[in-house]
């Protein structure tokens, strides 16, 4: 069995917001190591939500991040022969990035704008509980209400 990792490296925050949430948004986005483009393709879809919703922008982030985070995932689990779909509760840590990784993919899959205004429109999504990453979490928690009599192979 998996140990438990016990020294995990903890994220700076970053500058303009000194908020750590920020600054793991910013890895996610990064390619290639290009951090500045990143920071500011963060920056600008944090300032348009803020604009457009008229809340502050950590507000929105969080917000956005509470919607489209799931709190149950399936794990396979060989019992006896079979393979069972076990729903398991999500730590927080992990219910961060899953949502961040789902919005952050659902505004790469979008073809034809600029990275800044698809992110954007996945962070707005999300505020209201529509969007790729919403739908992603429902369809989980969906699957794991129908695998729940599963939930016993848990331990």
């Amino acid at each position: 069995m998996r140990r438990k990792v016990t020294n995990r490296k903890l994220t700076e925050p970053d500058v303009q917001f000194n908020s750590v949430l920020v600054a793991k948004i910013i890895s996610q986005v990064m390619r290639s190591g290009k951090k500045s483009i990143a920071e500011r393709i963060v920056y600008g879809a944090l300032k348009q939500a803020e604009t457009q919703l008229k809340k502050p922008a950590l507000e929105v982030l969080e917000l956005a991040i509470e919607n489209a985070g799931p709190k149950v995932e399936l794990k396979s689990r060989r019992i006896g022969g079979a393979n069972y779909q076990v729903p398991y509760e999500i730590t927080p840590e992990r219910k961060l990035t899953l949502a961040l990784r789902w919005m952050i993919g659902a505004a790469r899959s979008g073809k034809g704008k600029p990275m800044e205004t698809k992110l954007f429109e996945e962070f707005v999504n999300a505020v209201n509980n529509t969007g790729v990453a919403v739908k992603k979490k429902l369809d989980m928690h969906r699957m794991a209400d129908a695998n729940k009599a599963f939930a016993h192979f848990a331990w």
